[in-house]
C-alpha cells in the first residue's frame, strides 16, 4: 500500500520510521514532512494546509491510506473531506475532534458522561474566570479553551499567578481543581467500535528538571508496561475509553491524559491523535506491523487483536532550542546526529530544516533522541549517552526523563 502521513514533526517522523518498516507498505509519503522524514519518505508541499489541500496531495499520489499526525487538520475537518471523497483516512471527524479542539466541550462531555475528571468551572471571559477562582483552593489549574500546542495550561500556585495566567491566555477558560497523583498518557486506536490499546507512557511537560518551570509541548517521555497494572488498564478502558468511543463514534488515536489519583484514574484532557513525544518511544517499542491495523481501522474493520511489544522500555529525550518554550532563534547548525545514531539510538527530527550549510534548527523542540533497553535504567542511560553527542547553539534538555519511574519501580519515595 501507499501511505501518506500528514504533518512534519517528531511524531510524524516516528510514524514514518515505523510504517516504512512494514512489508505491507510500498511507499511512504509525507506532507509537508521534514529533513528526517525525507530520508524515509517522499515529502510533498502541503499547500495552504487546508483539508482540501491535503486531499489534493493524497489524490496526486493515489494514497491507499492517509494517517493524520497533528490535531489542527483534524479539528478543521480533514477526515470529513477525505471520507466525502471515499478515501481511507485514519483519524476522527471534526465533531469528534472537538474533544481536543475545545476544553469546555471536553469537560462538559466528561461531566455528562459520568467519566471521572477534576471539578471545574467553564468561564466565557476573564471576569467570569476571576469569579470562579473564589471556588477553588490553590494550586488551581487554568486552561485556555482552544488548541495551544500543549502550552495552554497553567498550574497557578496562588491568586496572583492565576490572574497573570488569565491575562496571558485567550478566553474562554476552564478553571479546575488541581489533582495529585501520577500522570499517565493512555492511547488507543479505534475504528469507532473496537479498540486496541497501546503501551502506557508518561510525558514530561515542564521545561526544567523536577517538573519546574512553564509547560511545553513535552520535553520527553518513556514507555514502560509497568506504568500501569492490568487492573488499572482495565479500569481505564471500561470507565474512560469505551464510554467515550461509544458516545462519539470516535475513530483514530484517542489519547486520554490521566491522573492516577487515590480515588482512581481521572481525565485531565483528551487528545485526538498520538502524543508528541509519546509517539517516539511507543514506535521504538512496537513489534507488530502497524500499517495493516491502521488501514483496517480506517475501513471500520479493526480486528480483535493486541499489539506485540519489545520487552524492554524505551525513552525519548527532547533537545530544545535556547529560550524554548518562550522566544527562540532558528537557523543554528546541528551536529552529531550520525554519531548519536551509531550508539543504537534513533534521532527523530521535529523542528529542523535543511540550510545552505546543512541541517539546522527551525523550531522550539528540535530533536527527540530515543532509545530502548533491557530495563528502564539502561534505556535512560542509552538515550542520554546519545543526546550528549549532539550539539547546536543554545541546546537544552531535561536530565530526569524517566527517573521518576526508576524511583517508583525500586520502591523508593517519589
Amino acid at each position: 500500500m501507499k501511505v501518506l502521513i500528514i504533518g512534519g514533526g517528531g511524531r510524524e517522523h516516528a510514524l514514518a520510521w515505523r510504517l516504512a518498516q512494514s512489508p505491507e507498505v510500498e511507499r511512504v509519503y509525507a506532507t509537508p514532512g521534514n529533513p528526517g522524514i525525507a530520508r524515509l519518505a517522499a515529502c510533498l508541499p502541503a499547500g495552504d494546509g487546508s483539508p482540501g489541500a491535503y486531499l489534493a496531495v493524497a489524490e496526486s499520489v493515489d494514497a491507499d491510506l492517509t494517517v493524520v499526525g497533528p490535531e489542527a487538520p483534524l479539528v478543521a475537518g480533514v477526515v470529513d473531506a477525505f471520507r466525502a471523497r471515499g478515501r481511507a483516512i485514519f483519524g476522527p471527524t471534526a465533531a469528534a475532534a472537538g474533544l481536543e479542539g475545545s476544553k469546555v466541550f471536553a469537560k462538559n462531555f466528561l461531566q455528562q458522561s459520568h467519566i471521572p475528571t477534576a471539578a471545574f468551572v467553564a468561564a466565557p471571559d476573564a471576569a467570569a474566570a476571576h469569579r470562579a477562582l473564589d471556588r477553588f483552593t490553590y494550586p488551581v489549574v487554568i486552561k485556555a479553551d482552544g488548541l495551544a500546542a500543549g502550552k495552554g495550561v497553567v498550574v497557578a500556585e496562588d491568586r496572583a499567578m492565576a490572574e497573570a495566567a488569565l491575562a496571558s491566555l485567550k478566553p474562554p477558560f476552564v478553571v479546575e481543581e488541581f489533582l495529585t497523583g501520577e500522570e499517565v498518557s493512555y492511547i488507543v486506536l479505534s475504528d469507532g467500535r473496537n479498540v486496541v490499546p497501546l503501551e502506557p507512557t508518561q510525558d514530561h511537560k515542564a521545561v526544567f528538571d523536577g517538573d519546574a518551570g512553564p509547560n511545553t509541548g513535552g520535553m520527553g517521555a518513556y514507555c514502560d508496561s509497568r506504568i500501569l497494572t492490568a487492573a488499572e488498564s482495565s479500569t481505564i478502558l471500561d470507565g474512560v475509553i469505551r464510554p467515550t468511543i461509544e458516545a462519539t463514534g470516535f475513530t483514530g488515536f484517542l489519547y486520554a491524559g490521566l491522573m492516577m489519583t487515590s480515588a482512581g484514574p481521572k481525565v485531565l484532557e483528551f487528545n485526538v491523535r498520538l502524543g508528541d513525544p509519546e509517539t517516539q518511544p511507543i514506535m521504538h517499542r512496537m513489534w507488530s506491523d502497524l500499517a495493516p491495523l491502521l488501514l483496517a481501522a480506517a475501513r471500520g474493520a479493526l480486528p480483535a487483536t493486541h499489539i506485540e511489544w519489545k520487552p524492554g522500555p524505551s525513552v525519548c529525550v527532547v533537545l530544545a532550542s535556547g529560550g524554548y518554550p518562550g522566544a527562540f532563534s532558528a537557523g543554528k547548525p546541528i551536529d552529531g546526529i550520525d554519531a548519536a545514531e551509531a550508539t543504537g539510538a534513533t534521532v527523530f527530527q521535529a523542528g529542523t530544516r535543511q540550510g545552505s550549510a546543512g541541517l539546522e534548527t527551525a523550531g522550539g523542540r528540535v530533536l527527540g533522541v530515543t532509545a530502548s533497553g533491557p530495563d528502564l535504567a539502561a534505556a535512560i542511560d542509552k538515550a542520554y549517552a546519545a543526546a550528549r553527542l549532539i550539539h547546536f547553539e543554545g541546546m537544552h534538555y531535561r536530565t530526569d526523563i524517566g527517573r521518576k519511574g526508576l524511583k517508583r519501580y525500586s520502591g523508593a519515595t517519589i
